[in-house]
């Protein structure tokens, strides 16, 4: 019979991603058959399974510290944010539409438990163990009656719940015990223990309000996580790209533009891993200074983020480094640097159609016939124009591989396919030619584009040849790297959790 736990934690960013992440990876290397579960995320940063459905980019990392390819039946119900409280809904990987919050509430919550259950009980055949993620905090009172992903999940799967909490944010202590009293006594009876998460300093001084919350709660304190800043790994809420930390001592600077309605930003994860590239992340109001390259990433609304470009003059600025430098599209970045982003039934934003970039000569355009997503693998051409001509020609002919999660299609014209499509679907209908490039523009559909090692190398490798840098080959740090924390993030639990007790939460008391 599969066993569960589930973490929960007193807000949202406590650190329940990466201790699920953690339990995969441990109880994996035990031996074990685990998978993550999430019931219901809501995230702009998602990843397209084996499925061609989308699941949130936290259980596409934590499938893989459990070593398992990832499901839609870990991440039922997907919610992608578009704004005025509205959000795309993607039920088992599929979106069923556009709706706001109180339809999705009153209308959709039965369609979404029903979902849930299913997906879990498929998961429960194939595992041993399951992990379940809650989402944001239980004490939601006022929401308690339509929870689909806190208790309500935990009494369904039967689980024991460990509720996590960051001391980083203040009030660790008061945000732990009010959890505990704004629950009722049935949801309360599943809260078996906690966890205090990303603590800097001295054990000792914490010590006296670990033993009052044991005294308070009734539960044990499993430990208390560290802050570890030599880990790296995805980041699922755009909010952690407002304390990205611009290092101005590395020899290549990739300028990132941080759009509006920015989405899927983990694409640009790997340049994090090479040591030495910086980002800089460029808000529309902000300069754009002297950077190697410019990198336009997915958006959830094009047309929206085109028209903020235009009226905060940055258009013009990345025009004008256009001249100089490469300029990388990818998704909603691709339909950004065309002529024209065709929108007539103003799906997208009220702007409807709307002028591009003009630095790639094609068009796109949004339809009615639905969200592509599809895992994807494509060849680089041997007859690519313009600076990516340049750039890949040592690697022409190789495989590549991502996924793509986008409405609209994209027309060439004088521009030339960045891509051959091998699967996947890529600029239309057809599904033979994917992405752009011309001049110093290249883009394309492929989400994890730059995950590909010789891909983002031979584009780095360009930019330091230009600067007078040595070439780096060998492997590949981002892999490498991540590995690293994932391994490094399971010892740390392992080493500061009381491992017995989460063991007991799990098995139950031997006998």
């Amino acid at each position: 019979m599969t066993k569960c736990i589930m973490v929960q934690g007193t807000s949202s960013n406590a650190g329940k991603s990466m201790l699920v992440a953690a339990l995969c990876r441990i109880y994996k290397t035990r031996g074990y058959k685990v998978a993550p579960f999430k019931s219901q995320n809501m995230s702009l940063n998602s990843f397209t399974t084996k499925e061609n459905g989308e699941i949130g980019i936290a259980q596409m990392l934590q499938a893989e510290a459990a070593m398992i390819e990832p499901s839609i039946h870990m991440n039922p119900v997907l919610l992608k944010p578009k704004g005025d409280f509205t959000s795309n809904v993607i039920i088992q990987g599929k979106s069923i539409g556009d709706m706001n919050f109180y339809d999705y509430q009153h209308k959709y919550h039965d369609t979404a438990l029903n979902a849930i259950k299913e997906s879990f009980d498929i998961l429960s055949k194939d595992y041993d163990i399951i992990i379940i993620e809650g989402a944001g905090s239980p004490a939601e009172i006022n929401m308690r009656d339509q929870d689909i992903a806190n208790m309500e999940i935990a009494h369904m799967a039967d689980a024991n719940v460990i509720l996590i909490a960051d001391i980083e944010m203040g009030g660790v202590f008061a945000a732990i015990a009010g959890t505990y009293v704004l629950l009722d006594d049935y949801d309360r009876s599943r809260l078996k223990a906690t966890v205090i998460n990303k603590f800097r300093g001295n054990l000792d001084i914490l010590k006296p309000g670990l033993d009052r919350i044991e005294e308070i709660t009734g539960e044990p304190v499993l430990g208390v996580l560290p802050y570890d800043e030599t880990l790296k790994l995805p980041e699922e809420d755009s909010a952690s790209l407002t304390t990205h930390v611009f290092e101005e001592d590395k020899d290549i600077t990739i300028g990132v533009i941080r759009l509006p309605k920015i989405a899927n930003f983990t694409d640009i994860d790997p340049f994090e891993y090479e040591s030495d590239v910086a980002l800089k992340m460029i808000g529309v109001n902000d300069d754009i200074g002297d950077v190697d390259a410019i990198l336009i990433p997915g958006t959830r609304n094009a047309t929206g983020d085109m028209f903020e470009l235009r009226e905060s003059g940055l258009a013009d600025k990345i025009i004008e480094k256009s001249s100089e430098i490469p300029i990388v599209g990818i998704c909603g970045g691709l339909q950004i640097l065309g002529n024209v982003i065709h929108d007539e039934e103003k799906r997208e934003s009220k702007h409807g159609t709307i002028k591009g970039l003009g630095l790639l000569d094609i068009e796109s355009s949004f339809s009615r016939q639905g969200k592509i997503v599809t895992q994807s693998t494509a060849t680089i051409p041997d007859n690519l124009e313009g600076l990516a001509g340049e750039i890949f020609k040592d690697i022409a002919g190789e495989e590549v591989t991502g996924y793509e999660i986008h409405e609209g299609t994209t027309e060439l014209f004088n521009s030339t396919a960045l891509l051959n499509i091998k699967t996947g679907q890529g600029n239309n209908e057809d599904g033979l030619l994917d992405g752009a490039s011309n001049g110093n523009a290249f883009a394309t559909y492929f989400h994890g584009i730059f995950h590909n090692y010789n891909f983002r190398r031979e584009f780095l490798n360009y930019i330091r040849a230009k600067k007078g840098l040595e070439a780096k080959y060998g492997e590949d740090p981002y892999k490498t790297q991540k590995d690293y924390s994932l391994n490094r993030l399971a010892e740390i639990v392992e080493e500061h959790l009381d491992m017995d007790i989460i063991d007991e939460l799990i098995f139950g008391k031997k006998d």
